[in-house]
C-alpha cells in the first residue's frame, strides 16, 4: 500500500491548526488579539539592543530567579523578533486593535503577525527555513535574507555571507575569510563536501569569500546555495552532535558505565601516555 503524503494545512485565520510559517510543522495555533496603550506626549517606541543593554547593572541583584528572568526577557527583546510575554503589573487598557492578530505555534513557540486575513510576518519569499539550532543572532540574518531574496539577491547573499562568518566564529574560527574558516572546520571534522559546496558558491559569486560582501553579479542562484550552506554547516557541526549526545545520554546508567569502563581499558597506561 502506498504511503500517503503528510497533510498540509496552509496558514489561515480560519484555522486553529496549520503548518507553521516558522517551523513548517502541522501544529496547534493559539490566537491573540491586541490592546493598545497610548504613550506619553513625545514618548518614542522602546527598542533594546546589545549595545544599549547594561548587563552589569544586574550583577548586584540578590534575587537570582528574578535576575535570570529579566535577562532572558532582555535577550528575547534584543533578538528583534516579535514574541508574547505576560508583563506583571501592567494595567488593562481599552484601546483594541482591529484587523490585527497574532498566532503562536505550539510546536516552536514562534509568533506570526496577521493584518486583516494576510500573513505579514514572517515573510520568506519561498526561501529555505533556517536550521532550528542556529544561534538567534544568525537566524535574524538568515530570516532577513529570506525576506529580501527576491527583491535584492545581492543584499540577501551579503547577509548570508555575514551569517556564515558569524556561524564560523560561533564554532571557534577567528579568520577574516569564510574560505579559511571552513577549511579549518573541515580539518576539525566538517564534511569535506561542504568545502566543495563553498567552492561552488565562490565560483558563482565571483570568488567572494568576505563576510558582508556585496557583489554586483550575485543572483538568486548564489543566494540559494548560501542558504543551503548555512544550514548544512549548522546541521553538521551543531545539530548532529547535539542529537548524538541526546541519544547517548538517554542510555540506561548501567550501559553508560559499561561503555566508559570499556573505553578506559583501551587507554594506554599512564607512563606510556606520558612518553607518547
Amino acid at each position: 500500500m502506498p504511503v500517503s503524503s503528510p497533510k498540509y494545512v496552509p496558514p489561515s485565520i480560519n484555522e486553529t491548526a496549520f503548518n507553521c510559517p516558522h517551523c513548517e510543522a502541522l501544529a496547534k495555533q493559539s490566537w491573540f488579539t491586541l490592546k493598545a496603550e497610548a504613550k506619553k506626549k513625545d514618548e518614542l517606541p522602546f527598542r533594546l539592543s546589545e549595545d544599549t543593554f547594561n548587563r552589569a547593572a544586574f550583577d548586584g541583584l540578590d534575587d537570582e530567579v528574578e535576575k535570570e528572568k529579566t535577562l532572558k526577557l532582555a535577550e528575547k527583546i534584543i533578538r528583534g523578533a516579535p514574541f508574547i510575554s505576560l508583563m506583571e503589573g501592567s494595567k488593562y487598557v481599552d484601546w483594541e486593535i482591529f484587523n490585527f492578530d497574532l498566532s503562536r505555534c505550539f510546536n516552536c513557540d514562534e509568533v506570526a503577525i496577521w493584518v486583516q486575513s494576510s500573513l505579514v510576518y514572517p515573510v520568506r519569499e519561498n526561501a529555505p527555513l533556517p536550521n532550528p539550532d542556529l544561534p538567534a543572532e544568525i537566524r535574524l540574518d538568515f530570516d532577513e535574507a529570506g525576506r529580501i531574496v527576491n527583491l535584492s539577491p545581492r543584499g540577501a547573499a551579503a547577509l548570508l555571507r555575514l551569517a556564515i562568518q558569524k556561524l564560523c566564529q560561533h564554532l571557534g574560527e577567528p579568520d577574516d575569510t569564510i574560505d579559511q574558516n571552513i577549511k579549518s572546520l573541515v580539518a576539525k571534522g566538517l564534511d569535506v563536501r561542504l568545502q566543495r559546496a563553498l567552492d561552488i558558491v565562490r565560483v558563482i559569486g565571483n570568488e567572494a569569500v568576505h563576510p558582508g560582501t556585496i557583489d554586483l553579479r550575485d543572483d538568486i542562484a548564489t543566494a540559494t546555495k548560501l542558504f543551503d550552506l548555512v544550514n548544512l554547516i549548522a546541521d553538521s557541526m551543531i545539530s548532529q552532535p547535539k542529537h548524538i549526545d541526546e541519544l547517548y545520554s538517554s542510555l540506561p546508567p548501567n550501559k553508560l558505565a559499561g561503555i566508559e569502563a570499556r573505553d578506559r581499558k583501551r587507554l594506554p597506561p599512564p607512563e606510556r601516555q606520558a612518553s607518547a
